[in-house]
């Protein structure tokens, strides 16, 4: 008996007229649509396949530019120009006629991360949200490149339409050991990283972290997109500073070390218990 796959289904809660006529117009906008009881996860305005994952309505974007070629997963090679490229720095020192030959394929990247990409798998069209297409094409793991998986493109899909979903407050997701979970969490913590404006935040340092320690990937051509909050802060691209020195001094050897003080012990107020 061949296998079955139970972790989705493909379903047509809306008529197909519905969805040609709100393609048209491109009228299907990202996040939960009440009439219909779907998530829709395109930003592209036109909805194609409707998913049902863990009884969650996920509308996928229409098809779109599917890339054929290898008729599998096989990230896209990265121009050996660019290569030599590392920071930055590197791409503002680029002279300026050369950087033009590069803007269409940095535009294009932007929008395979904003709205997702399309690829034949074994004859069959697949999408993969942005974050996934980040995760496979432009993340570095501790095995190098990531492979495709099934159950990680059912994981991204579901991941987007929490995002999408107003009402959602999260995942509760159990996993197993070595699937790649903390490696496509900081890909899609990069995305937030990048677009994210406030400097002084606690949780742009936090991302700033995870980034250095979990995703070694060229972010240099992902410049920040999104407008700040205001204009007092903006997020900017600054030289890496000297780590920051610890506090302690060394003594001299004929200096003698000063007793440590022991840590005055708490007062105890009458009634209390003291753990």
């Amino acid at each position: 008996m061949s296998y079955q796959q139970t972790l989705y289904k493909i379903i047509e809660p809306i008529k197909k007229t519905t969805i040609s006529r709100l393609n048209k117009g491109k009228k299907w906008e990202y996040g939960y649509n009440e009439e219909h009881d779907v998530i829709v996860i395109s930003k592209t305005g036109k909805i194609g396949m409707v998913y049902e994952i863990q009884n969650l309505r996920i509308a996928l974007p229409a098809e779109k530019d599917v890339y054929s070629k290898d008729d599998m997963w096989v990230p896209h090679d990265y121009p050996e120009e660019l290569k030599r490229l590392k920071t930055i720095f590197d791409w503002k020192d680029y002279p300026e006629e050369l950087k033009e030959k590069w803007y269409a394929y940095i535009d294009r990247e932007f929008t395979r991360r904003e709205e997702g990409y399309w690829f034949t798998n074994k004859g069959v069209s697949t999408y993969i949200t942005g974050t996934h297409y980040m995760y496979l094409q432009w993340s570095k793991i501790d095995v190098g490149k990531p492979d495709f998986r099934e159950a990680n493109r059912l994981f991204f899909l579901f991941w987007e339409a929490c995002k999408a979903d107003k009402r959602c407050y999260g995942i509760c997701y159990l996993k197993n050991r070595r699937s790649g979970f903390s490696f496509m969490s900081s890909s899609e913590q990069l995305i937030k990283l990048q677009s994210l404006q406030m400097l002084d935040s606690e949780s742009y340092r936090r991302l700033v972290a995870m980034q250095r320690r979990c995703l070694p990937t060229r972010s240099y051509q992902f410049q920040p997109t999104t407008p700040s909050f205001s204009n007092q802060s903006r997020m900017e691209w600054t030289a890496p500073r000297q780590s920051s020195p610890s506090g302690y001094q060394h003594q001299s050897s004929q200096e003698s070390p000063s007793p440590v003080q022991p840590a005055p012990s708490p007062k105890r107020s009458k009634g209390s218990i003291q753990q």
